[in-house]
Order: C-alpha cells, then sequence, then structure tokens
C-alpha cells in the first residue's frame, strides 16, 4: 500500500542526514508481518528476491524494454554510475555507520548496499537519469507487530533525469509497484 511522505520522513532514519538532498519519490508498506526481530529475514529476502523475472509478463516486458533502451541510449554504461558520473553516498556516511554491516551475501545488483542497522537497510544506484536510493525500514504496524516500509529517494540527473523520472511514474504506479508489492508479501508468506 502507498503511504504518505510522512510515514518516512517521521521517523528519525538515518538515510535522512545522508541524502538530505534527495527528493522522496515514493513510501510503501509493505505486507510483511512479522517480529521484532525479523527484519534480517526481509532484508535477505529483498536480495535473493525473483524480480523482475518471477513477476507477471507485464512487468516483465517492461523491465526488458528499460534495459534495452537503456543500452542503446547509454543510460547504464560504467561511466554513468556511481563513483564515475556520481560519488557514492558511502562517502556521506558518519563514522558510526562505515563499519555496518551492508546486507546478506546475496547480489544486490544494480544497487550497491550503504549500510545496514537492526531496522533500517539502504542500497543506492546510479545511471544517467538519476542517483538513486533504495530504504528498507522495519517499523510497528500499530497492532503490536512490525513490517517492512520500502522508500525510494532520487536525485534526478538535470533536465533530462526530471522528465525520464515523470514519463515512467504511470508505469510504475500502475504496472510495476503493484506487481512488486503483491511479489513482497507472497514470498514473505512463502518464507514464514
Amino acid at each position: 500500500m502507498k503511504l504518505a511522505s510522512t510515514a518516512h520522513t517521521v521517523h528519525t532514519w538515518r538515510i535522512h542526514e545522508i541524502a538530505g538532498d534527495f527528493d522522496l519519490e515514493d513510501v510503501w508498506a509493505l505486507d510483511t508481518p512479522g517480529g521484532p526481530d525479523d527484519f534480517g529475514k526481509l532484508v535477505k529476502q529483498f536480495s535473493s528476491g525473483n524480480f523482475p523475472d518471477g513477476a507477471p509478463l507485464p512487468v516483465r516486458a517492461l523491465w526488458a524494454l528499460r534495459w534495452k533502451l537503456g543500452g542503446l541510449l547509454g543510460l547504464d554504461e560504467r561511466d554513468s554510475g556511481l563513483d564515475t558520473r556520481v560519488g557514492s553516498l558511502r562517502g556521506r556516511l558518519p563514522e558510526d555507520l562505515r563499519d555496518t554491516p551492508i546486507g546478506p551475501d546475496e547480489d544486490w545488483l544494480p544497487f550497491t548496499p550503504l549500510y545496514r542497522l537492526d531496522d533500517e537497510f539502504a542500497a543506492e544506484m546510479a545511471n544517467r537519469t538519476m542517483h538513486g536510493v533504495l530504504h528498507i525500514a522495519w517499523v510497528e504496524d500499530g497492532q503490536g507487530g512490525y513490517r517492512g516500509q520500502m522508500a525510494v529517494l532520487v536525485k534526478p540527473n538535470g533536465m533530462f533525469g526530471r522528465v525520464y523520472m515523470t514519463f515512467i511514474k504511470p508505469f510504475r504506479y500502475l504496472i510495476v509497484y503493484p506487481a512488486l508489492m503483491r511479489m513482497i508479501a507472497r514470498e514473505w508468506a512463502a518464507r514464514s
């Protein structure tokens, strides 16, 4: 379920001090009910999940089209990513976050993990259109339990990046995010 921006901004997440100049693009409640110590399972699920390969055909088609266009337009070339076009946010990490574990052993591509705490995880990616952060958190659900929450923070790359983010927004909301939310819930239920 999509949440208001305040569902993310009201918390004192460490990402606020690291990516305060990024736009908060999306906040989602994840259907991942659990206890106070289940956050590690959620981080592991994200890193080892089957998205987009296990998603419905329209999502897989959009994903394939995006990567094909990205290849043709040079959106994802090595010189457009982290530490080439933009510096990694790891350089902004406060001293106490630099030595935190960054996540499970699984491959996070296209994201690069930044840090992981008991209730918060962040990973970044960059290409010619934007520099983005995936923020996953573990929050109380108001009913004595906990659930995951996902936020996407973005710093568009100039006018082209802003136009690109505006162009893909309907596809994200109508096709990609609904499928992703269903997949997360299904995988969580299967693992629990």
